[in-house]
């Protein structure tokens, strides 16, 4: 049976882990065992984070839509059950930016709820 030398493979291997974990501080970004680990950890973070930024933003929106809907007089679940009722089909990323960068846009939404309500 022929002999298998596996330094190729095993070198590559070792040099995409610790090419992923460049920038990383001391031992994490030098040193294989070390760096395999934190970017497994990592790695693993990013996964979960990537589904967890959107449940982000979207309490996000729903803060600032409360906030601007309350100086309206509303509350955040009556000024969308008056959307819904107007039949005002705006996601919340929109009123969101709307309340934040153009308040009489959002007055001028908020004028419309009040009259479906």
């Amino acid at each position: 049976m022929p002999r298998v030398k596996k330094a190729v493979k095993s070198r590559r291997r070792r040099k995409k882990i610790l090419k992923m974990a460049k920038g990383y501080r001391g031992a994490r970004g030098k040193l294989y065992r070390q760096a395999n680990e934190s970017v497994i950890r990592g790695l693993k973070y990013a996964y979960r984070d990537r589904r967890r930024k959107k449940r982000d933003f979207r309490r996000l929106w729903i803060q600032r839509i409360n906030a601007a809907a309350r100086e309206h007089g509303m509350s955040y679940s009556v000024f969308i059950h008056g959307l819904k009722k107007a039949n005002i089909n705006m996601d919340r990323k929109v009123l969101a930016g709307l309340a934040m960068n153009d308040p009489e846009a959002f007055a001028e939404i908020a004028k419309v709820v009040k009259e479906a309500l």
